[in-house]
């Protein structure tokens, strides 16, 4: 099924079911979409409501907090934490000077250390778990590993999409990185008024592999950017998780797939108490990975190889105030 703006919602049982013929039909509707906006829908995920309403609640409990009680757990971008107002700009990744986003952010990573000294300290550090909510850590777990299961079952769809081996991508997640945020976006009465060219989330890309949304509607919410339409909301569906690739996917397909460009409006005049809290799980692979350019006839373009964490690091301080 697509919507105006082009984004397909894809359920994803066909290609758990083995069927040759489901999944060529699939593999089709990916690779269109991904070419167009780099955005889907997912359906069939697995990933249950009732978690991800518990989960939201929960991390909302710590965001409504005084900022005093919040302050100890601060961080900066890539770090572990509270990413507290004015911490990160995102629409610095595209060259854009834009004023900080209007959100507060609770971000995790890898829960697993490195062997490799030097890895781990670059890429590990502990998570850091507010004791203002102690039901957030298994909230949280719990949800980082369904995450880990549609991460790869989703790579083994992409790869299929490419006509390359089932494994192109996911012999390269025997220890990955990824980040997690939970982000929150609240009102006007919170954030203040919105400066001209300021956003909850400025327009960017995203840096790594797959980003997997859990989301809420909203006036104020997520819009995508399509050649054809320019920017329009994104399509919304409850039981629906939406997915994009970031720049390193798409760097790694040749440019065949764009990394899908979005952004977060700011908090609308019209509904200035409007208050919306997602779960963004940031998808990557295992330090040291060379990513290579799928040769033509899939790729577009033939990039200089890189280094994937070398490259994300990068972007990351790209977007980083301060």
């Amino acid at each position: 099924m697509t919507n105006p703006s082009g984004i397909p919602t894809v359920d994803l049982e066909p290609w758990r079911s083995g069927d040759p013929d489901a999944r060529a039909a699939l593999a089709r509707t990916v690779d269109d979409a991904l070419r167009r906006a780099g955005f889907l829908l997912v359906t069939g995920h697995g990933v249950d409501p009732e978690l991800r309403r518990r989960l939201r609640e929960t991390a909302r409990s710590f965001f409504v907090l005084p900022e005093q009680a919040k302050r100890p757990y601060a961080t900066r971008v890539g770090g572990r934490g509270w990413l507290g107002p004015g911490a990160e700009a995102n629409g610095y990744a595209e060259g854009t000077r834009t004023p900080p986003d209007l959100k507060e952010s609770l971000t995790f990573a890898t829960r697993e250390p490195f062997a490799d000294p030097e890895v781990n300290a670059a890429w590990y550090a502990p998570n850091v778990w507010p004791a203002e909510t102690p039901e957030l850590r298994e909230l949280t777990e719990e949800y980082l590993t369904a995450m880990a299961g549609l991460e790869r079952l989703l790579l083994d769809l992409l790869g299929g999409a490419l006509g390359l081996e089932g494994d192109f991508f996911t012999r390269h997640m025997d220890h990955p990185t990824y980040g997690f945020n939970i982000n929150w976006y609240p009102g006007t009465e919170v954030v203040g008024e919105p400066r001209p060219g300021q956003f909850r989330i400025g327009p960017h890309t995203d840096f790594g592999t797959v980003t997997v949304l859990d989301r809420q509607t909203g006036k104020g919410g997520l819009q995508v950017f399509t050649d054809a339409g320019g920017w329009r909301d994104a399509p919304y569906d409850p039981a629906a998780l939406t997915v994009n690739i970031g720049d390193l996917m798409a760097r790694w397909t040749g440019d065949r797939w764009r990394s899908g460009r979005h952004r977060v409006l700011p908090p609308p005049a019209d509904a200035p108490a409007e208050e919306l809290i997602s779960l963004v799980y940031f998808g990557e692979c295992t330090p040291g990975t060379l990513v290579e350019s799928v040769p033509a006839p899939v790729g577009r373009v033939a990039h200089e190889p890189v280094d994937s964490h070398v490259y994300l690091r990068r972007k990351l301080d790209s977007i980083t105030i301060g």
